[in-house]
């Protein structure tokens, strides 16, 4: 198995590009690297709790968000029993040097990767001015962007970088500035 050498957690709100930068720097990293996503172990638990579609829950689209909320719910419940339940079981897929964790939301996430990884771990908050998002379809929805889920990271002040994509700069050259400031 392949030691684990760097993991990269990515934070951002709703449609601010997190999982189409990690996608990104995957292609430009290659083989030596994976994309982890926290969410996956919650839509898979929650599919098969409720009986619905994992692929649908998987996608982008409007069958997600008419469950997002129950599964928030439900996922919070679970992390009061072990608040990096969820973290875990994301890595028990990771096999690569370096693993894009592209969904990070929480302070619990970025916690349980601080204390099982240490010195491994690199913080990247993705920002985007609203009139940006809402062109890639964000929707403000209360009871959604409202909590912890997409606002428990708002006041985090230890990222190791901040990036803005706003379809100003070329994502390749965010790209460059995130490999070469993690020195991947």
């Amino acid at each position: 198995m392949t030691e684990i050498k760097r993991i990269v957690l990515v934070s951002g709100k709703r449609k601010c590009g997190k999982d189409f930068i990690s996608e990104h720097l995957k292609r430009r990293l290659g083989d030596r690297c994976q994309i982890v996503r926290i969410s996956e172990p919650i839509k898979s638990e929650w599919a098969r709790k409720m009986q619905l579609d994992l692929a649908e829950l998987l996608s982008d689209g409007p069958y997600k968000e008419k469950y997002r909320k129950d599964m928030i719910d439900w996922s919070d419940e679970v992390r009061k029993q072990d608040y990096g339940y969820f973290c875990k079981t994301a890595m028990e897929k990771a096999k690569s040097e370096i693993i894009i964790v592209s969904d990070v939301r929480r302070m619990n996430d970025v916690r349980y990767f601080r204390e099982t990884y240490g010195d491994k771990v690199v913080c990247l908050r993705l920002t985007c001015p609203d009139p940006v998002r809402i062109q890639r379809g964000f929707v403000y929805t209360a009871g959604i962007d409202d909590i912890e889920s997409e606002c428990g990271l708002d006041n985090y002040n230890k990222w190791d970088l901040v990036l803005e994509n706003n379809n100003a700069l070329n994502f390749d050259h965010l790209i460059d500035i995130i490999i070469q400031t993690f020195a991947l």
